[in-house]
């Protein structure tokens, strides 16, 4: 493969994770406003929010196991269509229906579904393509993608709802076409030499998996879910703060929104290419990861004003831009191409979890205490560090019979001793 034909893969494969991310992200600066123009509480325009993330984490798993029957593009480009449809009815439902709540909650459910088969597959879509430091690398630029998702999310959808208030919704499926072109006719996936393993076969095979590995895999799950949580739990406060307590809105506030985001995003792809596929490295990249994070959430209790407590929580973004690249790699590279579609979708179930739960849990902290808030998450932090330091073992003379584990990392291995 040419340098050229692989860059239009790495594009097209960092399209679909960055689509993903514009679900949420892109809709919150409009929540207020939707409030007003449909007449409706603030836990009914949280709901838009809720429902995509809840009816992703639900089918991620099923669209993963699909993909492994199936292939990965069989996947993706149906669930990057139905993405852009759901986007579509939400946002024609709002322009020309009376009563247009429940149809805009149909069309989020739509996305959600849809986004089940996007940045988890895309994972699994890499594994199955690249290997080595490559897929490493690849991997890195999927996170790098997703980041700048989250940095592009919140400054789009200022900017469209300018022209009308239910414009993000409508941008959606302008964003899912590009993505599926790319695609369609830049990724080409391998024939399947067997034909997909018995259900049972597969449920037995992923049982054993997770016996054989499950320390290590449900410890890097936790970190994955933790660095998520605390991130959207963090921006959820921050906007809050931007709005009360500095009357800032709109597209400043979103720029605002993007900076830690934006350091997110550049570590992550610079972790990604530059770890290879060193086990010793990765973690100790997490470890460092967590304890960055650690340092500056528990720093936050002290910075009230908002330069400082910007340039702050700045590090605990860089933590997680190191942690999620390695733990992207670990998982991808611990199973076979026949599992591996499932093995990724509950790592992208877990996440989604961890998304949904951040503003509502942080919300309760921050009615209770600033403080308290703070040094609990720097207390979960800290714990997943330990965790990792624990449970992800990694021996430079372990050897495992790769046909049997699929792990293009020969030399990890996990003990409970």
């Amino acid at each position: 493969m040419t340098k050229e034909k692989t860059g239009l893969v790495i594009l097209a494969i960092g399209s679909i994770p960055l689509i993903m991310t514009l679900g949420n992200s892109m809709l919150i600066p409009i929540l207020p406003q939707m409030e007003k123009e449909l007449n409706i509480t603030a836990l009914q325009a949280s709901l838009t929010i809720t429902v995509f993330s809840v009816t992703a984490a639900i089918f991620i798993p099923i669209l993963g196991y699909l993909s492994d029957r199936l292939s990965r593009k069989a996947i993706i480009l149906p669930a990057l269509f139905l993405y852009g449809i759901g986007g579509l009815l939400a946002g024609l439902a709002a322009a020309f229906f009376n009563s247009p709540y429940t149809w805009i909650i149909v069309g989020r459910s739509m996305q959600g579904i849809g986004a089940a088969g996007t940045a988890p597959i895309a994972m699994a879509l890499t594994g199955d393509l690249f290997k080595g430091g490559a897929q490493s690398k690849v991997l890195g630029v999927v996170e790098a993608s997703n980041g700048f998702g989250k940095v592009l999310s919140p400054i789009v959808g200022s900017l469209l709802a300018l022209i009308v208030w239910y414009g993000p919704f409508l941008g959606f499926p302008i964003f899912c076409l590009f993505s599926i072109f790319l695609t369609l006719f830049f990724v080409k996936e391998k024939k399947k030499k067997k034909e997909p393993m018995p259900f049972g076969k597969y449920i037995h095979g992923l049982f054993s998996l997770f016996k054989r590995e499950g320390r290590w895999l449900f410890t890097a799950y936790l970190a994955g879910a933790t660095c998520l949580f605390t991130l959207f739990g963090i921006l959820f406060y921050l906007s809050d703060v931007l709005e009360t307590q500095y009357a800032i809105d709109g597209v400043l506030k979103g720029f605002i929104l993007a900076i830690p985001l934006l350091f997110l995003m550049t570590t992550s792809y610079i972790t990604g290419s530059k770890i290879g596929k060193n086990l010793k490295k990765m973690k100790f990249l997490i470890i460092l990861g967590f304890l960055l994070m650690t340092i500056s959430f528990a720093s936050l209790v002290f910075f009230n004003a908002l330069f400082p407590f910007i340039s702050v929580l700045v590090v605990s973004s860089i933590g997680t831009g190191l942690v999620l690249p390695c733990l992207n790699s670990l998982i991808t590279g611990s199973v076979g191409k026949e599992r591996r579609g499932m093995v990724t979708s509950l790592y992208g179930s877990v996440r989604f979890l961890g998304v949904a739960a951040g503003p509502p849990i942080f919300g309760w902290l921050m009615n209770w205490s600033r403080t308290g808030m703070f040094l609990a998450t720097a207390g979960l932090t800290l714990l997943v560090a330990l965790f990792c330091l624990l449970f992800i073992h990694v021996k430079g003379q372990a050897k495992r019979d790769q046909e049997e584990s699929g792990s293009i990392f020969s030399r990890m291995h996990q003990t409970t001793e």
